[in-house]
This record gives structure tokens, sequence and C-alpha cells, in this order.
């Protein structure tokens, strides 16, 4: 990104140009953090079960890339947008992890990908018509339920999954520091209702995309 304010128009165009290439795939940009040990071979209901483990991340991957563009969308202070944009770019990473973990446990994302885009992109950009303030925190907060989901999932994995452990807590990492920036940029506490409607809805995503 340069350091020139587009237009909200201009933010539009770009936002839906990045959307697609969350969709359908883009240029890798850093590789895919190697496996601290090969780990035993997966037998078949292994291998489905990290399938369906992975391919919900991958669409949640896909979800964070649409709430930060839609973020990014509305934000009124350019440095805002700058970070989330600088976010997006990593979770573009995490998306490209995931999908090619998935393909190396023969199986691919969710059909269902679209809509996790296109519902996310719709709630980033309300969250930030609210102003930068609630707009940070909400990504603190959506930060924190991913931390949390990415904890259980790297319990869940099948004990022989190595590759796919080490990529969830590489991911982990990155999902904690993106909390941790917003909240330090001033990012407003959420109500507890808005917190758990935030969970309701994580829920649906993951409940279908594990199944499509």
């Amino acid at each position: 990104m340069t350091q020139r304010d587009y237009s909200p128009a201009d933010r539009v165009v770009m936002g839906l140009a990045e959307g697609l290439g969350s969709l359908f795939g883009g240029s890798r940009q850093t590789p895919s953090p190697p496996a601290a040990a090969p780990g035993a071979a997966l037998d078949d209901a292994a291998r489905r079960e990290a399938a369906n483990l992975m391919r919900v991340n991958h669409a949640g991957e896909v979800a964070a890339q649409g709430l930060y563009h839609g973020q990014a969308l509305t934000a009124r202070n350019p440095e805002t947008r700058r970070h989330l944009l600088e976010a997006a770019g990593e979770e573009q990473n995490h998306l490209e992890w995931c999908e090619s973990r998935l393909q190396e446990l023969g199986d691919g994302p969710s059909r269902l990908r679209p809509l996790w885009y296109g519902a996310s992109f719709a709630m980033g950009a309300a969250a930030g018509l609210f102003g930068d303030r609630w707009s940070l925190g909400f990504v603190a907060e959506t930060e924190r339920q991913v931390s949390e989901h990415l904890d259980e999932h790297i319990q869940k994995l099948p004990a022989g999954d190595a590759k796919s452990r080490e990529v969830l807590q590489a991911m982990r990492a990155d999902e904690q520091r993106h909390g941790l920036e917003a909240e330090h940029m001033g990012g407003a506490p959420l109500p507890a209702p808005v917190r758990g409607l935030m969970r309701r809805i994580a829920k649906v995503m993951k409940e279908g995309a594990y199944r499509f």
C-alpha cells in the first residue's frame, strides 16, 4: 500500500479484487510453517477428521479477509485502514497455508466460501460505520475468539498430524498479535451481548464449513 488516501470508490474496487483473490487463490506470500516432526501416517478416518478441521480453519480465514476488507472500506482514519489491510495480508498467508494443507490431505475448501466472505464483508463494513474505536474493538474480540477456536482445534487434531498442528500454532501466534495491536490502537471492549452474538454466528459458520 502507498500513503495515498484512496477514495471510497477506490476502496470498494480494491476490496472486491482482494476478496476474489481470497476466494479463488493467489500467489503465495510466505511458505507454510514446517512441521517440527513428520508425524505418524494418518489412516483414512484420521485424515478425514484432519481435513474437516482444516476446512473449518480455511473458512475462518476467508471470513477474516471479508471482515478486514469490510472494515478497511469504512475506516475513518488512514492509519486504522493501513493496519487493517496489513493484517488482512497476513490472514491471506493463513488462507494459503490452510489450502495447501487441505490439498496434502486430499480435500478442498468449503463450497460455501463465497457466503462466508460476503457475510463477513458486510459485518466488517457495518462495524466500521460505528467508528474506528469500535471497529478495532471488534478486531480484538474476533481475534480473541479465533485464538480460543484454534486452541480447541489444536487439541482435536489427530495425534499424528504434526503438520496441521504446526500450521495452526503459527496462525494462533499471528491472531493473538493482531488482537493485541487492535487493543493498543484504542479498540473499545465490546458489550457482552455483542460478544455472544459473535460466538453464535461463528458457531454456525464452523458447523457449515465442517460439513460443506
